[in-house]
């Protein structure tokens, strides 16, 4: 029998598990590294996306702007035909006419611009849905800036509004010389109407789609959602249709300059220009035609985040422009908030010009 004791390789001697202590160790490390590794990438999901909140704000706030500033920048414009020929109706149009051979449909088109301001509810019911009360709600009207059915234009649908204004001025075939302004241009649904020609009297006049489009802001994007959203309702061959075009839209105000000595620039600015000069004080022009010297506006957008940032109160006073003011046009700051609620809001404001407005008033001095 061996008695010898057994001899254990050194590297046997060391290759041995570990010890309850330093598997618990191990394990906390672990646990600790894990740890860390999650509340880095829970931080950097929270910051990415309150970047991607911010990010939407901006770019729904500068959007609104620019889908606004371009219909106002061409408010007014109708072909060749200078809508100051038209006199301005006694009292503000309906903007929900839909009435297109209607007397009043046809003289709201000296009112190339209208707006209502702190709007209630209640205000254009019969075409805005939703209206979210104390923001102001612009309609524009103008011809499209290209021809019906040329090119990319599209065409004008059947029982949609349309516009043809004459060139002709020749004695033979009277249009223009007949001295009669509702000879100078056709605003109707029925092709049959478009009958103008160019100034050579026989080649037709172009027909382009005529725009009706009210800007307002509703409380919801879609029904209950609670999502504040910049909505724009457009006249068309059923009548008006709504469009929801910016989420996040929570006000809108403008302050409309009006010229008041006929060279082209805004002299006053005012929220409402009915209430300037005291509305009954003022006789040439009318209070409602006092839309017609409007040739810019100052548009002040409060756009939201759409979800709300944890942790986030917002204790903040928005200030979008000033208030009406019935004799100096404006005095006092419109502000807004605080709202103490988690969601993110900035101001975007711009200046527009009324290019076909401003312009036919303009004297070089």
């Amino acid at each position: 029998m061996n008695t010898q004791p057994r001899i254990i390789p050194s590297a046997a001697r060391h290759a041995r598990g570990m010890s309850l202590v330093e598997l618990l160790v191990a394990i906390g490390i672990g646990m600790v590294i894990v740890t860390a590794m999650a509340i880095l990438f829970a931080n950097n999901s929270r910051s990415r996306n309150e970047t991607e909140r911010a990010n939407q704000k901006i770019e729904n706030g500068r959007y609104a702007l620019e889908v606004m500033g371009s219909d106002l920048h061409h408010a007014g414009y109708f072909s060749v035909f200078d809508p100051r020929q038209l006199a301005a109706p006694a009292a503000k149009p309906d903007a929900c006419d839909t009435d297109v051979a209607g007397a009043a449909f046809q003289s709201a088109m000296a009112l190339y611009v209208q707006g209502y301001d702190n709007a209630a509810a209640t205000t254009l019911a019969a075409c805005l849905t939703g209206l979210k009360a104390n923001t102001d709600i612009v309609v524009t009207r103008r011809a499209s800036g290209c021809v019906a059915g040329v090119g990319t234009c599209p065409a004008v649908s059947a029982g949609a509004p349309a516009f043809q204004a004459s060139s002709c001025n020749d004695a033979v075939n009277p249009e223009l010389a007949t001295g009669v302004v509702d000879n100078y241009y056709k605003l109707s649904t029925s092709t049959a109407t478009f009958t103008l020609t160019k100034r050579d009297c026989t080649t037709q006049a172009e027909i382009r789609r005529f725009l009706v489009r009210i800007y307002y802001v509703a409380s919801n994007d879609k029904d209950g959602d609670g999502i504040p959203t910049l909505k724009r309702a457009e006249l068309g061959p059923t009548g008006f249709t709504t469009t929801s075009l910016v989420q996040g839209v929570e006000n809108l105000q403008l302050e409309y300059g009006m010229d008041t000595n006929g060279d082209g620039n805004a002299d006053v600015y005012s929220a409402s220009p009915d209430l300037y000069l005291n509305c009954t004080n003022a006789t040439t022009p009318t209070c409602v035609g006092h839309w017609t010297s409007v040739v810019s506006a100052k548009v002040f957008v409060l756009s939201r985040g759409v979800d709300p940032s944890p942790g986030h109160i917002d204790s903040k006073t928005y200030v979008l422009g000033q208030l009406a003011h019935a004799t100096t046009g404006s005095a006092g700051t419109n502000s807004v908030g605080p709202f103490n609620d988690a969601y993110k809001r900035s101001v975007f404001q711009e200046v527009v010009r009324f290019q076909n407005a401003s312009g036919r008033r303009f004297s070089p001095s």
